[in-house]
């Protein structure tokens, strides 16, 4: 406990912890409300999954060029200005929805609420790369694991408020969420002190490509898309062992174990290179999808993702320290983005492959061995030789975070 009391010490920790808290809810929130809303009102789900993905495409997309800019100029412009925009855009959506609007309308709308999404997570983590090197592994810790809160927190609010009330209501307190953290990270001393690092910046692409990032983003991408195909898994496998009430629980459960997980290594200091920590992790991760496809109780199955999301957010604070030391130091909140728009991207192309499966001859075992899958493709390409810095970064000078 004593090194997250360091942490929760720094002088704007508190803010960055619980303001980024509230701003990340809407990621977890905003997709499934849009998906409950419009098909109630369409009666389709071919539809609400087609506007739940333009808005998650529109968001993925627009991140890292909203990062790129928080690195010229500093992020408190960009989210004092998101603050006020979108809540309006989210409830043009709602209006749209609610109108019977024809679905390019819809599909608009859904795509500029996606553009307009507060840069909270990316902001966040910029913020942390900037503390202490001795806390830092801590702070991302902690980072993480409220990360894993947010995907526990987030559709509970949405399932209660939908059956309660409905999902236009949990839109809307959604976008008072996103306000308010957007809101507490722009106008909180970390950001107001942020000074941006001059550099050189010679492509689009120039980031993703610096030594390192390549690799350290491929094997992240083979581990979120085993991670949709497992999130696809999980409710079809309650359904189909006769429990399709589980399948919150199985997911809450799994976030859980990574919860327990990432408290549990955040309070370590370890001597081991953060590569090999992170690959081991990485194999750690494999190990408790493995056995995955042959378990047949929904019982079992919550005991192994609990046991086996104890190493995911150890995993995710260790990539985040690594996108942190690796990235160039004048665009950090760009390279966090860009790890964020691969979350998005290779998590749904893993729920629509591993939706595929279940529809098909392999059924649910076959989505969730494609999760063991995808873990260990994302060990395997840690392996692969890739170039290396070619100088040691400066230690960055500690800010008020």
């Amino acid at each position: 406990m004593r090194a997250y009391l360091i942490v929760w010490r720094l002088p704007s920790a508190p803010v960055l912890l619980l303001a980024g808290f509230a701003g990340r809810l809407p990621s977890a929130m905003v997709p499934l409300a849009l998906l409950l809303m419009v098909q109630q009102q369409t009666g389709s789900y071919a539809i609400a999954g087609l506007s739940s993905a333009t808005l998650g495409i529109a968001a993925a997309g627009m991140a890292p060029v909203l990062g790129r800019l928080a690195d010229r100029r500093g992020p408190r412009s960009i989210l004092l200005t998101q603050a006020a925009v979108y809540p309006l855009l989210l409830g043009l959506l709602v209006a749209v929805v609610l109108g019977g609007a024809p679905l390019a309308a819809l599909l608009g709308a859904s795509a500029l609420a996606g553009m307009a999404t507060p840069l909270v997570s990316g902001t966040v983590r910029a913020l942390w790369s900037r503390v202490d090197a001795r806390v830092r592994p801590t702070a991302f810790a902690l980072d993480a694991t409220a990360t894993e809160l947010v995907f526990v927190v987030g559709p509970s609010l949405v399932a209660v408020l939908a059956v309660f009330a409905s999902p236009a209501l949990a839109l809307a307190l959604a976008g008072a969420l996103a306000v308010s953290g957007a809101l507490g990270i722009g106008t909180s001393r970390a950001t107001r002190s942020y000074v941006p690092v001059a550099g050189s910046r010679s492509g689009v692409f120039s980031t993703v490509l610096a030594p390192g990032m390549p690799r350290l983003l491929l094997s992240g991408t083979a581990l979120m898309l085993g991670f949709g195909a497992l999130e696809v898994a999980i409710p079809a496998f309650a359904d189909a062992a006769g429990s399709p009430g589980m399948s919150g629980l199985l997911l809450a459960v799994w976030s859980l174990g990574s919860v327990a997980g990432g408290l549990w290594f955040g309070a370590r200091v370890l001597s081991i290179s953060l590569p090999r920590q992170y690959r081991l992790l990485l194999l750690g991760v494999t190990i408790g999808l493995a056995p995955l496809a042959w378990i047949s109780s929904p019982w079992a199955l919550g005991v192994l993702l609990f046991l086996g999301g104890t190493a995911i957010a150890p995993t995710l604070t260790v990539q985040n320290t690594m996108v942190g030391s690796l990235a160039p130091e004048h665009a950090t909140t760009e390279a966090f983005t860009w790890l964020s728009t691969i979350t998005v991207g290779a998590s749904a192309v893993g729920a629509a492959v591993g939706g595929a499966l279940i529809e098909g001859p392999a059924g649910v075992s076959g989505s969730l061995a494609l999760a063991a899958a995808g873990a260990a493709g994302a060990v395997a390409v840690t392996l692969v030789p890739g170039r290396r810095p070619g100088v040691v970064r400066p230690v960055r000078q500690p800010v008020a975070a």
